[in-house]
């Protein structure tokens, strides 16, 4: 900030595009190359027709942010209330046919250096001389014919030759125009044009009639180079959606106004005396639909996949080389504690850590503390939690009113008895309490043997054996389930150590295709019937591909025709969404429900099955029941008083608080904040959220499918290596997430967290090429 500028205090209006245009002419004021009020520059606005462009006729060392001009395509002015009012410089129309001519140009320079002007007098283009040349600014620095200053006749003959592609060009008897993807680039290449034309001026004095140009093939390798750099930058903006517009004064929602009004709902409640309830079953579901769910808008899937489309359509843009190499630096310098032990742990653990979310790039952090929104590592460094254990923690991490009274209960009995305990029976009680079409629960491991058990279960009550999936979608690792996953249509792919047998009765439906679903179905009525359609509510992979609204009741309809049974894995929508899960916010039922992560509040042996007591019946212990019915589902550690009673307590606390609710707009704040950095650095880059499971894709590598299988293979090495160095941007800049793609927020990301992680997102931003 500049304490002498009075503007600084207005929200200047494409900030960061003036500011681009400011720091360019302080460059070139100190090397020399701009003189007073000389010259013109000119910075393309990301996402806009509009470019920033010097004033007419002013001093560029005097010159501040607002001062710069909003200019459209058409050449016209645009009125600005953020500004200073200053007319723009009397080129610009030169600028917007350059800018309409080139869609990769996202900066101008037009100057009037001694050196290169020499050569415009002399109206001599300089040939390609050195291989540098060309591969920056063309085969050749062409001359364009003269026209009388600021007029459009000098503005159409300007645009004739850069079409060319080349990147600077000589005006007869005027000046130099060189143009760039950036504004380094541009500066970059106007330097250059000084520094060729002084080669060249020398050679035709000493020696007229002997300057040599390198060979046309090396020429020709040199300009294809430059060209695919063209077309792939050209390609971001023909290739890009309009982004969502964020204004710069849009209050973002509040979490903290969410917690509040939580709060005083719940003194109001506590003072008021509870109403007389006739039975359980009237009083179940009740309070979750009175304490709302995380979602308080829910995506336009349409626009969504058409932006996610529109991102998988262009080249990947990541960190520039030097900004990649400072993040790298990081983990160097400032994680060696973490790189020293996971080093170690490859001599004992394969891959070097225990859990899948521990891979990291360049390599995983170790972790020594966790409290409500943060982590610090080993190192001691402290980063912004939105990783929330790949998420469970609701509350946040570490939640001690939780802690505190699974102590008490651990105290007096130990973590595990292997016989009956009463939290066994609370969990299952305080889960219909707010999921009332669980009717019954069976407590397991894990959320993988949870479907398993799910699995296993619709079997045997149906007597089918056919299961289908939603390609893409993630459902644990049992043999069962690793079919289609991560990337639909890819069927066994994944399946390293699993014999065919084990997946010969699975299928998968791609995302979205109900017309699909439906002649899986009909296929399997050959084969015996489908037993059950398993589904996360929200898209595969926590709604990386999200649904459409109406999905899942669509999905229970076939399943209701074709007597097969739904299940909703909710092993992340289950309490996130809200205390009534997916089921009840979608309000569809569903036959069973997979429960995992928050079912034990972040503890471990967090896993289980519900749903339909008739179902259930197929999951009843011991070794009666009729012909054989129960199932084989198990596990010594299963229900252990200390999974059960974290469950219950964590439970009962996200009631309390309404824990989805705040952690929901949080998510809110957060989407609708990257939202706005998107917008404001014109990147391709696809925010959005259901509720808490905020997704921020940079390389739509989880959208690629065996659709489009050439695309896949080509593709998917740069797209996921992207993913993974913008992971590492971000965790460099204090912020964890999940794979650089999703993040979980919870009730411990206050609106100051929250606003603290999008200043550090805007640095990352700041780092992407081409910005």
């Amino acid at each position: 900030m500049d304490p002498d500028d009075p503007t600084e205090e207005i929200a200047v209006q494409h900030r960061l595009s003036r500011q681009h245009v400011v720091d360019m002419c302080r460059t070139m004021l100190a090397r020399g190359y701009l003189k007073a009020t000389e010259g013109n520059v000119s910075v393309r606005v990301p996402g806009h027709r509009l470019y920033a462009v010097t004033p007419s006729n002013y001093d560029y060392d005097r010159m501040r942010v607002a001062d710069v001009c909003l200019v459209d395509f058409d050449g016209r002015q645009v009125p600005d209330d953020s500004g200073a009012g200053l007319e723009p410089s009397i080129e610009c129309g030169m600028h917007a046919n350059i800018y309409r001519q080139r869609p990769d140009v996202n900066a101008i320079v037009h100057t009037h250096q001694p050196y290169a002007s020499a050569l415009a007098f002399l109206r001599k283009p300089i040939p390609a001389l050195t291989d540098e040349q060309v591969r920056f600014l063309g085969r050749e620095v062409a001359i364009v014919d003269y026209a009388p200053s600021g007029t459009g006749f000098l503005a159409r003959n300007v645009q004739k030759k850069v079409s060319s592609g080349d990147n600077a060009f000589i005006i007869a008897n005027h000046g130099v125009v060189a143009v760039g993807t950036d504004p380094d680039r541009a500066v970059f290449n106007m330097a250059l044009l000084e520094k060729v034309s002084i080669a060249y001026l020398l050679a035709l004095t000493s020696e007229a009639g002997k300057v040599y140009t390198i060979p046309t093939a090396i020429r020709e390798i040199a300009f294809g180079k430059l060209r695919a750099d063209e077309k792939r930058i050209a390609a971001q903006i023909t290739r890009a959606v309009q982004p969502l517009r964020v204004p710069a004064d849009e209050p973002l929602p509040s979490a903290d106004a969410t917690a509040a009004e939580s709060a005083d709902a719940a003194e109001a409640a506590s003072a008021t005396p509870a109403p007389a309830q006739t039975t359980a079953g009237e009083a179940a579901g009740t309070e979750s639909a009175r304490l709302g769910y995380a979602i308080s808008e829910y995506p336009d899937v349409d626009d969504v996949l058409r932006r996610l489309k529109a991102l998988t359509a262009q080249p990947v843009r990541g960190l520039r080389h030097d900004a990649l190499l400072d993040v790298l630096n990081y983990f160097d310098t400032r994680c060696r504690a973490s790189k020293e032990i996971t080093d170690r742990a490859r001599g004992r653990i394969p891959g070097g850590v225990q859990h899948n979310l521990a891979f990291n790039y360049p390599f995983p952090l170790a972790v020594d503390k966790a409290e409500g929104a943060y982590l610090v590592d080993r190192d001691g460094n402290t980063y912004i939690d939105f990783l929330q254990a790949g998420g469970p923690t609701i509350l946040g991490s570490n939640y001690a009113p939780v802690n505190e009274r699974v102590a008490e209960v651990v105290r007096a009995c130990g973590p595990v008895t292997g016989l009956f305990h009463e939290y066994e029976l609370k969990l299952a009680e305080i889960i219909h309490r707010f999921m009332p079409h669980v009717q019954m629960y069976r407590s397991l491991g894990s959320g993988t043997e949870a479907v398993m058990a799910a699995v296993r279960g619709a079997r045997a009550f149906t007597g089918k054996k056919m299961v289908i999936k939603v390609g893409g979608a993630y459902h644990g690792w049992s043999d069962t389930m690793v079919y289609g996953l991560r990337v639909p249509g890819t069927y066994r792919m994944n399946a390293k150590g699993i014999p065919f047998g084990a997946t010969s009765r699975t299928r998968e439906s791609f995302p979205h295709d109900l017309g699909q679903l439906k002649r899986k179905l009909i296929e399997n009525r050959l084969r015996g019937g489908t037993a059950a359609v398993i589904v996360e509510p929200v898209g595969p992979e926590s709604g990386t591909r999200p649904v459409p609204r109406d999905f899942n009741a669509h999905v229970r309809a076939l399943c209701d025709e074709f007597g097969a049974l739904l299940i909703f894995d909710e092993v992340i929508t289950g309490f996130r969404l809200g205390l009534g899960g997916a089921a009840g916010y979608f309000g569809v039922t569903p036959d069973l429900t997979v429960l995992g992560k928050a079912v034990s509040g972040g503890y471990p042996m967090a896993g289980g099955v519900g749903g339909r007591a008739d179902v259930m019946a197929v999951f009843g212990s011991g070794l009666d029941g009729k012909s054989g019915a129960h199932i084989q589902v198990g596990g010594t550690l299963s229900a252990n008083p200390l999974s059960c009673a974290a469950g219950y307590f964590a439970i009962e606390e996200m009631a309390r608080t309404n824990a989805p609710l705040i952690a929901g707009r949080a998510g809110d704040r957060l989407t609708r904040g990257l939202q706005r950095l998107i917008d404001s650095y014109g990147l391709p880059y696809v925010a959005y959220n259901q509720g808490s499971i905020v997704h921020l894709e940079c390389s739509g590598v989880m959208l690629l499918d065996m659709r489009n299988p050439v695309k896949l293979l080509r593709e998917n090495k740069a797209r996921k290596r992207l993913m993974e160095q913008m992971g590492a941007a971000y965790t460099a800049h204090g912020i964890i997430t999940l794979a650089g793609s999703r993040m979980y927020t919870s009730m411990a990301d206050t609106d100051e967290v929250v606003d603290d992680a999008l200043a550090r997102f805007d640095r990352v931003f700041a780092l992407v090429e081409g910005v």
